[in-house]
């Protein structure tokens, strides 16, 4: 392994534990709302609100630190030559090193976060439907990032 992959992994994690704890701390605040309903979303005060935001920030934000940087460092580290390959080459990749317990576990976790992209302001429920699988999938991201602290023996997340 090279200074700069070790860097570069170091830095990715870095950003992932960041991200993580937000993510946990908005989490934290809103435990007692879950599962949201559409009413309850209609009609959450700005501190909730604002904690939703954080979340859907953090929640993206975590997956693309995940897959934009530390995934590839990963590969880097362990001198995998898949730095021009398509994202599902690695993902595929990473699931047969034991990384990722499916790479299409990641892209539905992926799709989970596009959906944010979409607003639906006249629609409370779809809303908040979003919104509940979107926190019911946080283990499974977490699961992903205590593998990989596992496997390369990374502080803990």
């Amino acid at each position: 392994m090279t200074d700069a992959a070790a860097q570069q992994l170091a830095d990715a994690w870095r950003q992932c534990q960041r991200h993580a704890h937000h993510l946990r701390h908005a989490m934290a605040s809103l435990k007692d709302k879950l599962p949201l309903s559409g009413s309850q979303l209609a009609t959450l005060d700005d501190e909730a609100v604002q904690d939703l935001d954080q979340f859907v920030l953090r929640f993206g934000r975590l997956q693309d630190a995940i897959g934009a940087r530390l995934l590839p460092a990963v590969l880097h580290v362990l001198q995998e030559p898949f730095e021009d390959r398509p994202m599902i080459d690695k993902l595929n990749r990473l699931e047969k090193l034991g990384f990722l317990q499916s790479s299409e576990e990641w892209q539905r976790l992926r799709a989970i976060r596009n959906r944010f992209s979409h607003d639906y302001p006249d629609d409370p429920d779809k809303n908040a439907a979003l919104l509940n699988v979107a926190f019911q999938s946080v283990d499974d991201v977490m699961a992903i990032l205590r593998r990989i602290e596992q496997k390369m023996a990374l502080p803990p997340i």
